[in-house]
């Protein structure tokens, strides 16, 4: 990937969050903006692009919703939409949960190539957001290897 790559990458707070950092060195080199639920997570990815000499990225924060907050989804949805239209993102790369679910949703409409990769807590089935957006991204990935069906998602790993 090149500097001109422009990526979109999306996550929940806690352990969503702490499995997309853990991909960081897969977007080296492009112009990154995150989008999270947590401001406190702006300076651990400014430092981490410090630490690592990559350019600085983008940092947005969302409103945080589930399933059973309708309203709280719908903002968090239209927040989505600004900032997939703006930034107009090649890739879309997430973890989950709802956040991610609405970016690659909207990042393919946008004709951005998507990549859900789905929790590692997610032993025995896959997770709601995983089973949902799943058959809409460009690459599904499980971190469970007895998760994988050929249709997806598959197993190419985990981020442990």
């Amino acid at each position: 990937m090149n500097a001109q790559r422009r990526v979109l990458v999306v996550a929940s707070g806690g352990g969503h969050w702490v499995q997309l950092c853990r991909l960081r060195p897969a977007w080296d080199g492009c112009q990154v903006t995150y989008v999270t639920t947590e401001p406190g997570y702006e300076a651990e990815v400014f430092a981490d692009a410090a630490a690592r000499g990559q350019p600085a990225p983008k940092f947005q924060v969302i409103l945080d919703a589930n399933r059973w907050q309708k309203l709280r989804l719908l903002r968090s949805l239209l927040q989505l939409l600004v900032i997939v239209f703006r930034s107009r993102p090649h890739i879309v790369i997430s973890t989950g949960a709802a956040p991610g679910y609405f970016a690659l949703r909207l990042g393919r409409l946008f004709g951005a190539r998507t990549a859900w990769v789905d929790s590692i807590a997610n032993a025995e089935e896959l997770s709601l957001s995983g089973r949902k957006v799943g058959p809409h991204a460009h690459l599904w990935l499980t971190q469970w290897e007895d998760l994988a069906k050929p249709g997806g998602p598959h197993y190419r790993g985990a981020v442990l």
